[in-house]
């Protein structure tokens, strides 16, 4: 019998409408001869199931269960495509895993501990992966421009401490930028993270795991017209990105290493993408930040990076659905 998968996309946050594009690829490409796919919306309103027809009825949240045509639906597993909260940051995981509903991304600890940026570099740090100098500020305890940039060197980023596709986020060059930047960050989140400048070339890579084996795909330099990697560069093509990165064997190695290394100590399951700058005077590679549940639009790199490892989008959804299986 086919398996009864819970395609979940929507979420709380601004990222939702990219999660409905990566479900719309997800969708697309998932072999229905293995698996019978069921679209769900958690959305502000609500929980949801949106029928091939396009009607929407509520999700039974003691067992998240489905009518379809009468008949109750219990599914075999969940295939997350929610960016942002309750799907990225270790809640509905928690959800599932009192359900004992099988899922396709980190469990919750790691969900949660990768969702706050400051967290993710201070464990991967601790396992011996570089990252940039950094201060973690929280709105209630605030420090002045002054009293960061005694502890920090100019240029800086400044990001939302919780969340993902650079909603929030800033480059600050000089120091009477800072106060704004801080201001349009706390408005998307209680805590940011001011992280120094690493000069270097950008790289992201996905990581996933099948059949008990971590398996890092071709490495994607990201060049942005913007003066960072930005929502706008991200989503609306204002960005350039290679795939696979053309760069010298020595460095691919490096940034296979460390992204392999941090999916082991960030205890990872299902696909990930980890972004770095290789730091070209030290000669090394330095974590940015981890995306546990990657973006699967036409515009997202997860996709590029599979089809240029020589896997249809259809085997590659196949794999990671049957891992969380296992």
């Amino acid at each position: 019998m086919k398996k009864k998968i819970a395609l979940v996309t929507g979420g709380l946050s601004g990222e939702a409408v990219i999660s409905y594009k990566s479900a719309i690829t997800v969708s697309n490409n998932i072999d229905r001869e293995k698996f019978d796919v069921y679209k769900i919306d958690i959305n502000p309103l609500g929980w949801w199931y949106v029928s091939v027809d396009d009607k929407r009825s509520e999700i039974k949240r003691d067992d998240f269960s489905i009518i379809d045509n009468g008949q109750k639906i219990n599914f075999d597993a969940v295939l997350l495509c929610i960016h942002g909260t309750p799907g990225e940051d270790g809640k509905l995981q928690g959800y599932f895993d009192m359900l004992n509903l099988p899922y396709t991304s980190c469990d919750a600890a790691t969900s949660a501990l990768t969702f706050n940026k400051r967290y993710t570099v201070a464990v991967a740090a601790f396992g011996g992966i570089n990252v940039a100098k950094s201060l973690h500020l929280f709105k209630h305890t605030p420090l002045s421009s002054q009293q960061i940039l005694s502890q920090l060197q100019l240029p800086v980023f400044v990001k939302p401490n919780n969340g993902g596709s650079s909603i929030g986020m800033s480059k600050v060059n000089k120091a009477d930028e800072l106060q704004a930047a801080l201001d349009k960050a706390f408005k998307e989140d209680d805590q940011i993270l001011i992280e120094e400048f690493i000069s270097g070339r950008e790289y992201t890579i996905g990581v996933f795991k099948t059949k008990g084996e971590i398996i890092v795909l071709p490495i994607t330099e990201v060049i942005t017209h913007n003066e960072f990697f930005d929502f706008e560069a991200k989503y609306q093509g204002k960005s350039e990105e290679i795939t696979p990165a053309k760069i010298d064997k020595t460095v691919a190695d490096k940034l296979r290493t460390a992204a392999k290394r941090v999916y082991e100590i960030l205890n990872c399951r299902g696909v990930v993408r980890i972004d770095f700058i290789y730091n070209e005077q030290k000669n090394e590679p330095y974590m940015l930040e981890v995306n546990t549940v990657p973006g699967q639009s036409e515009a997202s790199v997860i996709p590029q990076q599979v089809k240029v490892n020589g896997w249809s989008l259809k085997d590659f959804y196949t794999a990671v659905i049957e891992e969380a299986l296992v």
